[in-house]
């Protein structure tokens, strides 16, 4: 069986951590985040697990390589 491709722009915005879990990180993150509280800009850093079983099965179709 051949090897699949990654979905690049996928595996940039996700990672997996040790035990298999996947995170994502948070949205406003790029745009005018002068604008907004730096408590609410350090909160937005953190990467945050991904809830819902079928974008899970989604991300591991694009990127099944990830780590």
């Amino acid at each position: 069986m051949p090897k699949l491709k990654t979905h690049k722009s996928t595996a940039k915005r996700f990672k997996r951590t040790g035990t298999g879990k996947l995170l994502r990180q948070n949205m406003p993150k790029g745009h005018l985040r002068r604008r907004h509280a730096k408590r609410n800009n350090r909160k937005l850093d953190r990467y945050v697990g991904v809830e819902l079983r079928e974008q899970e099965k989604k991300i591991n179709q694009l990127a099944p390589y990830i780590k």
